[in-house]
């Protein structure tokens, strides 16, 4: 789903402070859906895309709210005018699409879409047959995150419903990672000129999202990759941090927060060097750690 919202964090957990920020920047069609209404979000896609036909978000919005409905038919046909005028990837990583890639139409969508990125100069990348595969998995990845926040806002935490949906996603990324560990064995670690940046961050994050061995396993093949600029320095920072705190020790880079059940604040994982920290993720490509972290409410001073 195309947002004006833009949340760069690898972390699930969104304060009650920032959902309340985020819900008065959303469109009306965003906020009912992150209600979990979508019967009312179709309606206001819908209203939105007849307001305005001709605007290329509008139209993939609208697409992804029907995919979501399970209205298959109808979203293939503004999916297909969407990537005539915006011919990207969006669509092949969105989780969104997930119904429409049960679907028998899928593959003619799929060569469609590609065969329109074949023609754009300067193709970013070379391995479709690779990238395709990731892709899916980015989608897959992705998934079902707002529907357990859903249920964990309006059921409960503890509810059947929350549980069996994180058992669902639980079982997606065991799948997820078997596969990519498949994949690595035959073809390596996805690089940005074979695969393109999406599918090459959909590694990361599946690799993120697993065990502390993965993350131990994979993190020097990300850093020599990224010494070669076929990998994201960002990506290497945050599983460097995440590693870290798993095995209770500093973080470097300052990447990890964490929720204080008993101050109900979030805060951050204790740092290796507050003075330096900002530098080092400078070094990285990442922002002043004050920025980052100001998403959760948490106030961060660098030391001189």
């Amino acid at each position: 789903m195309k947002k004006t919202i833009l949340i760069l964090s690898i972390l699930i957990f969104v304060s009650a402070k920032i959902n309340a920020q985020m819900m008065m920047q959303m469109s009306k069609a965003d906020s009912l859906r992150h209600e979990g209404d979508m019967t009312g979000a179709l309606e206001e896609f819908k209203k939105t895309y007849a307001a305005n036909p001709k605007d290329k978000n509008n139209i993939y919005n609208y697409a992804c709210a029907l995919s979501v409905t399970e209205q298959i038919d109808s979203a293939f046909k503004y999916l297909n005018i969407s990537i005539e005028m915006d011919t990207s990837i969006q669509a092949f990583s969105d989780p969104d699409f997930l119904h429409l890639r049960e679907s028998p139409k899928w593959d003619t969508f799929e060569n469609r879409l590609i065969f329109l990125l074949k023609k754009l100069p300067h193709l970013p990348f070379k391995d479709f047959e690779y990238a395709k595969k990731l892709w899916k998995m980015s989608a897959l990845d992705q998934a079902y995150y707002n529907d357990i926040e859903i249920a964990e806002n309006k059921i409960g935490k503890n509810s059947s419903v929350t549980f069996a949906l994180k058992d669902l996603k639980n079982k997606i990324n065991k799948e997820n990672q078997e596969e990519l560990e498949k994949l690595i064995e035959v073809k390596g670690w996805p690089k940005r000129s074979e695969v393109g940046g999406t599918a090459s961050m959909a590694a990361f994050l599946i690799i993120q999202h697993s065990d502390l061995k993965k993350r131990e396993k994979y993190l020097p093949v990300i850093k020599k990759l990224c010494e070669q600029n076929e990998a994201f320095w960002q990506n290497y920072a945050l599983m460097y941090d995440r590693i870290q705190t798993n095995e209770n020790k500093p973080q470097k880079y300052g990447s990890q927060v964490k929720y204080n059940e008993q101050t109900k604040k979030y805060e951050l994982f204790p740092l290796e060097d507050e003075a330096k920290v900002d530098e080092w993720r400078k070094e990285m490509g990442l922002g002043p750690l004050s920025e980052y972290v100001s998403q959760w409410g948490i106030v961060f001073t660098p030391k001189k």
